[in-house]
């Protein structure tokens, strides 16, 4: 787990004791069960004394809950209330259930919405009928820089934006890197080409996926949706001809339904992503 950079570490405003606390809480994932202070120190790279003493506090606040026997953590039900508030609070999850559901029946893949946690996207709403292989659910992370779901997130981020997530995953990727930042470039190209990002196999080998992103006039997201499968079932020919055009149809209504303006039609897209142009530069601003 990522610990605040040193520009949030020199931010006057950046509370690091209350960072520390939330990163404990991070910590916990879906299926873990119980944690320990060395797990939980491990996950977040925090000395095992300081996680000590955040578990104490986060206990007394009941935010964890001890279990003796074990001498180990589980999140207790305020933790639990804090992320039943916010999916309560996220109108796109309730309002897109309908069109998710619907998609599913006509494709047989899961889809599902999501918005970024750091250099991951996180599942808040999922739609599926006994998809084989795609064992996601709300609350499940799946990385940006190597899926459907991230990618179309990553193209649908203002400039600058954009440019900084990438320069944070081509450090955190290394020597991987150059690899994952060509999916990320052919990613674009198909955004702006025809609407959709592609994840064939690049995720898990066996999944092939497209992703599209919602784009909201109130100030919120980015969000973006994905329709996924295993692959023999979602080939690349399926992906482009059939499902990535319903995934942008379905997120086109949602959009609409839920005020957002409109996004730039396919051609204008090209124009200002087109290889060689504005894509081709910023691609370029993350290769050294």
């Amino acid at each position: 787990m990522k610990r605040p950079g040193k520009k949030a570490a020199t931010d006057r405003s950046f509370v690091v004791a209350l960072s520390r606390g939330l990163d404990v809480l991070r910590a916990f994932r879906p299926n873990d069960g119980l944690l320990g202070n060395q797990e939980i120190a491990a996950r977040t790279g925090l000395p095992k004394p300081t996680v000590s003493r955040l578990t104490y506090t986060l206990t007394k606040l009941g935010y964890l809950m001890p279990v003796p026997r074990f001498e180990k953590y589980q999140l207790a039900p305020a933790a639990m209330a804090l992320g039943y508030a916010a999916l309560a609070n996220l109108g796109v999850r309730q309002l897109s259930e309908p069109f998710r559901e619907q998609l599913t029946r006509e494709t047989g893949g899961a889809v599902a919405v999501g918005a970024r946690d750091r250099l991951t996207m996180i599942y808040f709403g999922q739609s599926r009928q006994g998809v084989v292989n795609v064992q996601l659910d709300v609350g499940s992370h799946i990385p940006i820089a190597t899926t459907a779901m991230g990618r179309a997130y990553i193209w649908a981020l203002p400039d600058d934006e954009r440019v900084a997530l990438l320069r944070e995953l081509r450090e955190h990727y290394g020597s991987r890197w150059p690899k994952i930042r060509d999916g990320i470039e052919r990613s674009g190209e198909s955004v702006a080409k025809y609407g959709f990002a592609i994840s064939a196999g690049e995720w898990q080998d066996d999944v092939h996926a497209v992703g599209v992103a919602l784009r909201l006039n109130d100030g919120t997201g980015p969000y973006a949706f994905n329709c996924g499968a295993p692959a023999f079932r979602f080939t690349e020919e399926r992906l482009r001809t059939d499902i990535g055009p319903r995934l942008v149809a379905m997120v086109r209504n949602i959009e609409a339904a839920l005020g957002g303006a409109m996004p730039q039609s396919n051609k204008e897209a090209s124009k200002k992503l087109k290889p060689g142009g504005k894509l081709a530069r910023v691609a370029e601003g993350i290769r050294s």
